[in-house]
């Protein structure tokens, strides 16, 4: 599958998420919603800080009970802070949504191999870790009909995106406003402070 494809099934379900992209997945995510000239939408891109998408999604998700969140991770990203697993699902977050897209490879420094890849599974290593829920996809079209279904799942929830290698959306700290002015706006829309 093609992460342009996870991402357009991801926006279309995930009206009233908050959104949490990191690494590769931004420049897709931004294709895809193009940033607001007048207006910041509920969304982080995690930019300079690799693995932790989870753990800041895992923050919103406590804070904020009533919303989904929706977290957009890489095999690479997750690898950096693999214990987030284990602390996701000890706070049990009902509202998490959890989606790992593997590619394999650490793209953003220039597609190395993931050690153990193809012996790793992050989905059994969620399930065992207590997320109430995981399952992996590698069709564009099963994973976009299913979706609705799974963001009805009482979290947390982990779902592995199986997508090719790709080239072309490099991240870069100008993929959009600047992580700091990001946090500080969600933070202004969410709590009111």
């Amino acid at each position: 599958m093609h992460r342009r494809d996870a991402i357009a099934a991801l926006v279309a379900a995930g009206d009233n998420a908050i959104t949490i992209t990191t690494e590769q997945a931004i420049g897709a995510w931004r294709a895809a919603v193009p940033e607001p000239a007048n207006a910041i939408p509920d969304h982080l891109d995690i930019v300079g800080c690799m693995g932790s998408a989870s753990t800041i999604g895992l923050g919103i998700a406590l804070a904020r009970p009533e919303r989904e969140v929706i977290i957009v991770d890489g095999d690479g990203s997750l690898l950096m802070q693999l214990g987030s697993l284990v602390t996701i699902a000890g706070a049990a977050p009902a509202n998490l949504f959890h989606f790992v897209f593997e590619n394999g490879v650490y793209e953003t420094s220039g597609s190395q191999p993931l050690p153990a890849e193809g012996r790793l599974d992050m989905v059994e290593m969620a399930r065992a870790a207590g997320y109430t829920f995981s399952t992996t996809f590698d069709d564009a079209v099963e994973f976009t009909s299913v979706l609705p279904e799974l963001l009805r799942r009482r979290g947390p929830v982990f779902v592995s995106v199986r997508t090719e290698a790709e080239d072309g959306f490099l991240v870069r700290s100008s993929a959009g406003t600047r992580l700091d002015v990001q946090m500080h706006a969600l933070r202004e829309r969410l709590v009111g402070a």
